[in-house]
């Protein structure tokens, strides 16, 4: 493998002078070579010195349309020779009017307005004040305690990190903010010994429910979770069953079901949503949506509501949570641009055909690789799994500190990787197979010729380093 510099690129103390990178901030612990892109094409990005990475992980989940898509391009360009920004507390916009009839029509019934905002963490925050807004509206006054999953990720606000299951980041913030209620996540590669998969969703189900009986169902306000999940699982798939089941506690308890397609919305699952997937009666209350929507060309978040709640509300106080950028009208011009995109190129169908064929690819590698333990995953948000045995599914030490030393390692295979240690490793550790939705079946194909390369040099490094059996 080829040497590459350290990111503290003048001593150990850090950045010579004033500036640096943004990555200065970051812990020493994540002291990795990150390389200096200068230009980027189709699923490619490109350094300074002209080396080629395949973007696997679209960033982190964002970069759906891949780089340089010139529709979007156009479309900036085009809204910033009109006006680049107005206020939706002063006047309306022609680019926030569409988009908002566009996104509806992809969403369908019960999703028919759109509240834009400017990313993931701020659409769930958004969705949190929408739910206690039209709770207290309604007399509910203490409708206040939030469930989510755990493990999850929610986003990178207090409220969100504390939404989230991240047991690594909780301690940090706790007290500043009203914890939610932990509820166990479904994993699918690890259900408690004696349980099927299907005995462990309604054990977590019955346990959800008791919950919200001991603490009294007039304090419950509503439950977040994610249908396919990010890095915080490693793209566990929440099934239509364990959805229904869910839906129809909430339901029965007044409880507003939140599903965060963050990730997972968008297209990449192969549905526009991924609640698409399912029937009506695992349809949530909320949706919110991010990274893709924007395609990593410019912020934007989206919450997804019911017209029948927002203008029951606006008759009664009002939704008036916001933001300088709410609706701002060039995010809305990428927006749209964006679902034009998935509509005639047919990107969302391709997320699901490219997507079947990425698995098919990367589950024949697992077969003779020691160290991938699963491969999961709906459309074009898939993760690999490494573990150190595959017999019995034992994870890496801390010390092996493996997903950041697979993403380093990953640069020399031409391979930029969106992995990281969540949980201190508590679930796993994965790295995110996800490439943008415009990737080929020959690109897969390149793509998993350099994971190949890549899991066997990293198998040999764990080996000798006494973290992996062979």
């Amino acid at each position: 493998m080829n040497a590459r510099p350290n990111r503290f690129e003048t001593n150990a103390d850090g950045w010579e002078g004033p500036g640096g990178p943004q990555d200065l901030y970051f812990t020493r612990d994540e002291s990795w070579p990150y390389p200096r892109m200068v230009r980027a094409d189709n699923i490619y990005l490109y350094d300074e010195n002209g080396t080629q990475f395949i973007d696997a992980s679209s960033g982190p989940i964002a970069s759906n349309l891949g780089h340089n898509n010139r529709r979007v391009i156009e479309a900036m360009k085009a809204q910033l020779d009109k006006y680049p920004f107005n206020t939706i507390r002063l006047a309306r916009s022609d680019e926030n009017i569409a988009l908002a009839e566009r996104l509806a029509a992809f969403a369908g019934a019960g999703f028919e307005r759109p509240f834009f905002v400017s990313g993931g963490s701020e659409a769930n925050e958004a969705a949190i004040q929408f739910a206690r807004q039209w709770a207290f509206a309604h007399g509910d006054v203490e409708r206040k305690r939030l469930f989510s999953l755990m493990p999850s990720y929610h986003g990178g606000t207090i409220c969100a990190q504390m939404l989230s299951g991240d047991d690594a980041v909780a301690p940090i913030f706790e007290g500043m903010t009203t914890m939610p209620e932990r509820i166990e996540a479904p994993l699918t590669y690890r259900p408690p010994d004696g349980l099927t998969q299907e005995q462990n969703e309604d054990r977590i189900c019955e346990h959800f429910e008791a919950r919200i009986q001991a603490l009294g169902p007039e304090t419950c306000l509503a439950l977040f979770m994610e249908p396919v999940g990010g890095l915080a699982t490693g793209a566990n798939v929440l099934s239509g069953r364990f959805l229904k089941r869910m839906r129809e506690i909430c339901t029965k308890y007044g409880l507003l079901m939140v599903l965060d397609e963050v990730m997972s919305g968008a297209g990449r699952s192969g549905k526009f949503l991924t609640t698409h997937h399912h029937g009506d009666d695992c349809k949530p209350d909320l949706v919110v949506l991010a990274k893709g929507i924007g395609s990593g060309y410019i912020p934007l978040g989206i919450m997804l509501a019911p017209a029948r709640m927002v203008d029951e509300l606006s008759g009664l106080t009002g939704f008036n949570y916001g933001h300088t950028s709410n609706a701002n009208p060039l995010a809305c011009a990428v927006g749209l641009a964006t679902l034009e995109e998935l509509d005639e190129r047919k990107l969302i169908e391709n997320a699901a055909s490219t997507g079947a064929y990425l698995k098919e690819r990367m589950r024949a590698l697992a077969e003779t690789c020691p160290i991938i333990g699963d491969v999961r995953g709906l459309g074009l948000l898939q993760a690999t799994e490494i573990v150190a045995d595959k017999q019995s599914k034992r994870t890496f030490s801390s010390d092996a500190k493996a997903p950041d030393t697979l993403r380093t390692m990953a640069l020399d295979y031409g391979l930029s990787l969106y992995a990281r240690r969540t949980n201190n490793g508590r679930y796993g550790d994965w790295v995110m197979t996800s490439p943008p939705l415009i990737t080929t079946p020959d690109q897969v194909d390149e793509m998993v010729d350099r994971f190949e390369q890549l899991f066997t040099a990293f198998t040999d490094a764990m080996v000798r380093g006494g973290e992996a059996v062979a």
